[in-house]
C-alpha cells in the first residue's frame, strides 16, 4: 500500500502546475492532501477521478480559501471521518480520516505559529490532537497520520539547527514531537532512513530551494503494531507544485 502526503498551498494553483500528470505519474493508492485552500464545489473533481482516483473526501476550513484537507484513494474506505469532534481543530478543517480493513489514513494539517496568537493556537492543538490520536489507538491500532506537522524534530530535519527560537523548531515544539512518537508512533521516514538529511519544505525567499536549504516538516507516522510492515519511506523533492513536496511511506500489507 502506497501513501502519500502532500501540502499542496493550494490545490487550484497546483492543478496548473501539471499536479494531476504528476499524481498518476507517483500512482500511489491513497494520497493525503493538506492545504487545499478550497471546497469541493471549486473544482472539477472530475479530474481527480478521471486520474484513477473516484474516491476522494474533502474537509474544509469555514473561511474560504484557507487551510483545509482531502483524501484521494483508489479503493473505496469502509469509513470516512470528517474532523475529530473538537470544535476548535475543526472549523479550520485539518482533520480527515478514511478507514480500510487493515489500516487507517488520517490527513492533518498541523498549524503554524506565525505570530503569537497563533502560536498559542499550535500549542492548544497540539495537545488535543496528541490526546484524541491517544484515545484512537485504542479502538484503531493499525493507524497512519500522515500530514504537515510544522515542526522539524531533530538536528538533522532542518539545515540551520541554529534557528532554536523560531517557530518550527522552538524547543517545546520539538519536544511534543518526541512526545508524540513516544505515544506509540514510528516517523517512517527516520525509521527506515536514519542519517538522511533531506527536507519537505522550503521557503520561497533567498532561493532555498535551489540551495537546498529546507526543514522536514511533513511525516507519515505509523503506528507501532504496523512497525514490520514499513517497506520503504521516502521524500520526492524533484515533485515541485508547491513550497513543500511529496512524502511516501509504502506498508506491505
Amino acid at each position: 500500500m502506497k501513501i502519500i502526503s502532500y501540502n499542496v498551498n493550494g490545490i487550484r494553483a497546483a492543478l496548473k502546475k501539471g499536479f494531476i500528470d504528476w499524481l498518476q505519474a507517483a500512482n500511489p493508492d491513497v494520497i493525503c492532501i493538506q492545504e487545499t485552500k478550497a471546497h469541493k464545489e471549486q473544482l472539477d473533481v472530475t479530474e481527480f477521478e478521471n486520474a484513477g482516483y473516484p474516491y476522494h473526501y474533502w474537509f474544509s476550513a469555514e473561511k474560504k480559501g484557507y487551510s483545509s484537507v482531502a483524501i484521494f484513494c483508489k479503493k473505496e474506505p469502509n469509513h470516512v471521518e470528517y474532523g475529530t469532534g473538537i470544535e476548535s481543530m475543526d472549523f479550520e478543517g485539518r482533520n480527515l480520516r478514511v478507514d480500510f480493513d487493515e489500516v487507517s489514513v488520517m490527513s492533518m494539517y498541523l498549524p503554524s505559529g506565525t505570530n503569537q496568537a497563533r502560536l498559542d493556537f499550535k500549542f492548544n492543538y497540539m495537545d488535543e490532537i496528541l490526546e484524541y490520536a491517544t484515545e484512537l489507538r485504542k479502538t484503531i491500532p493499525n493507524l497512519v497520520i500522515c500530514g504537515d506537522y510544522n515542526i522539524c524534530h531533530e538536528e538533522i530535519d532542518i539545515h540551520n539547527p541554529k534557528m532554536k527560537g523560531v517557530s518550527g523548531f522552538l524547543p517545546e515544539e520539538r519536544e511534543w514531537l518526541g512526545k508524540f512518537i513516544d505515544s506509540g508512533f514510528i516517523d517512517s521516514f527516520r525509521f527506515k532512513n536514519p542519517d538522511r538529511q533531506e527536507y519537505s519544505w522550503w521557503s520561497y525567499r533567498a532561493n532555498a530551494r535551489a540551495n537546498n536549504k529546507g526543514w522536514r516538516l511533513d511525516y507519515a507516522m505509523v503506528t507501532e503494531p504496523l512497525k514490520d510492515k514499513i517497506s520503504r519511506a521516502y521524500i520526492l523533492p524533484e515533485a515541485k507544485h508547491s513550497d513543500h513536496c511529496p512524502i511516501v511511506v509504502e506498508l506491505d500489507m
